[in-house]
């Protein structure tokens, strides 16, 4: 957690500084588009900087800090690291594998000339084409040209030069890419050390196949395992066995170094933060069984359809089904569920009530209301201690 820069208020600076700082050290953030609560990309930067707004991300973008592109998902990266993106550019590129299976080479072409003679372009400029050119160009047909204009982003012709919410606009990669980046592709174990780096760096305790997360070259994840192996050889990396018996990296002398104080904080984490999206990690190490249900039929749903994992001091302690009702600034929670714990019930809900306080202003919600509590006994005292919010 203290890798993840989430047991102190101000790890990382405040606003863009701190933004630009938070994503160069956890490595990437996800993009999503489900929109129950505050979009993923802007949560998990809200829950470690404090004055994050929303539109910096799109100041980082056009102020080339950062690129976005495919991690295990879509993400925003430190522009720092933009030459690790390349080899999935060019395995895409070289059809070693497949973004769209059935390309087409000729509107790609069509589209990439056009944004080098005319400028950026967005998928809608498309669209808007297409309503007033003539049935007989009808390669500007709407679903063909966006799905070109993803495969020329996918495999490195353009990048995104910045965003309008969730449109995106394409350019030219050489005339986005700032002139001092190194564009050159990495070897493989120079891609094998940016790889453990990174994860030592943001997770602090990696197994194996934390390593290589969602990554399926086999020779990335063999370089990985050599290098992993020359660490501990050399004394650089040390290696701890867990109750569940398995094996986790850390660096050398790592559990002598001084831990943040603990405070009596709680986060309320986005699904997809950096934090928990590797689940049987979450599982193993803090004994904490989570899934995001929006994906699971209603039917078998134990929890609710956006449940938001919860964070309390250093250790999860529940999840919160909830939904943002912006038109009229309601923050509704669905259900609240506290697991069995041996902390103390009043310190746990006036931080609770103190994290409500600043979630509910950042998804621009000004009363809540609360449903339902499990264990029920904790029902009366959240809602007396919510009253000032309702």
């Amino acid at each position: 957690m203290a890798a993840q820069g989430l047991l102190q208020t101000n790890t990382y600076g405040r606003g863009l500084v701190g933004a630009r700082q938070a994503i160069s050290h956890i490595g990437y953030v996800q993009i999503d588009t489900i929109s129950v609560v505050e979009r993923a990309h802007h949560h998990v930067l809200h829950t470690r900087v404090p004055s994050f707004q929303p539109a910096m991300i799109n100041t980082l973008l056009l102020d080339r800090d950062v690129f976005e592109y495919w991690a295990h998902a879509a993400a925003f990266l430190p522009m720092a690291d933009f030459r690790f993106s390349l080899p999935y550019k060019h395995a895409i590129k070289s059809g070693q594998t497949h973004w769209y299976k059935n390309k087409d080479k000729k509107l790609m072409s069509e589209l990439l000339a056009r944004v080098r003679s005319e400028g950026p372009m967005r998928a809608r400029d498309v669209e808007q084409n297409k309503k007033t050119t003539k049935k007989s160009a009808g390669w500007w047909d709407w679903k063909p040209a966006k799905k070109a204009l993803e495969q020329l982003y996918m495999q490195g012709d353009l990048m995104v030069s910045h965003r309008e919410g969730f449109q995106k606009t394409y350019d030219l990669t050489e005339r986005v890419l700032p002139s001092h980046i190194n564009s050159k592709m990495p070897s493989i174990d120079e891609f094998a050390t940016h790889i453990v780096d990174q994860q030592l760096r943001c997770h602090g305790f990696v197994s194996l196949k934390g390593f290589t997360y969602l990554r399926r070259d086999t020779a990335l994840r063999t370089a990985v395992k050599t290098l992993v192996s020359a660490r501990l050889a050399e004394g650089i990396l040390e290696q701890v066995q867990i109750d569940s018996g398995e094996i986790f990296m850390i660096e050398a002398g790592a559990f002598e170094s001084k831990l943040p104080r603990l405070s009596h904080r709680m986060l309320i984490l986005s699904p997809f933060d950096n934090a928990v999206i590797q689940r049987e990690r979450l599982k193993v190490l803090f004994q904490y069984d989570y899934q995001l249900e929006c994906y699971v039929p209603e039917s078998k749903r134990r929890y609710g359809y956006f449940c938001l994992p919860l964070l309390y001091r250093d250790k999860f302690i529940g999840r919160m089904d909830c939904k943002a009702h912006r038109k009229v600034k309601h923050l509704e929670i669905k259900a609240l569920y506290i697991e069995p714990h041996d902390f103390d019930d009043d310190e746990m809900i006036n931080a609770f009530v103190h994290a409500m306080i600043l979630f509910c202003r950042f998804q621009q919600c000004e009363r809540v209301s609360l449903t339902r509590v499990y264990p029920r006994y904790l029902t009366q005292p959240l809602q007396a201690a919510l009253e000032p919010l309702r």
